[in-house]
């Protein structure tokens, strides 16, 4: 695409943010700066509801979410803090795998943490994670 413009890594982290402490949508996702003084903006936390009619339904998980210094060109690297039973999640260290993410798998420069957020949210009733046994409630990766 001949002229198109390529919106910086800070602009675009920034217009992340402000979407997120705004926040969108109903409230089931949420993200935002680990710390409110990183000025590269790499490190983030994110928030998600689990889905009605599924195991994980009204649990709140946490995530840890690194945006290098290729983002948005290349994925951010996604990791749950709050134990979960989910395929794509290593289970010993909450680790999303990529290649097991569409969104994170066919990454695009338009898609956001709010895509990967979203997207984590749906692959809970996923027939092959909804009727998942999960961790006691509340339990975190070390």
């Amino acid at each position: 695409m001949a002229g198109a413009v390529v919106v910086p890594r800070n602009f675009r982290l920034l217009e992340e943010l402000e979407e997120g402490q705004k926040g969108s949508g109903d409230g089931t996702i949420s993200w935002g700066l680990e710390n409110d003084d990183d000025m590269t903006m790499t490190n983030w936390t994110g928030m998600i509801i689990g889905p009605p009619r599924c195991v994980c339904e009204g649990r709140i998980y946490s995530l840890k979410i690194e945006c290098g210094v290729k983002y948005p060109d290349e994925p951010p690297s996604v990791r749950f803090q709050t134990r979960i039973n989910m395929t794509g999640v290593h289970p010993s260290n909450g680790q999303v795998d990529r290649r097991a993410v569409s969104v994170l798998a066919r990454w695009q420069r338009s898609f956001s943490i709010k895509s990967v957020l979203t997207e984590l949210r749906r692959l809970m009733t996923a027939k092959e994670n909804a009727k998942l046994a999960q961790p006691p409630e509340g339990s975190t990766y070390s």
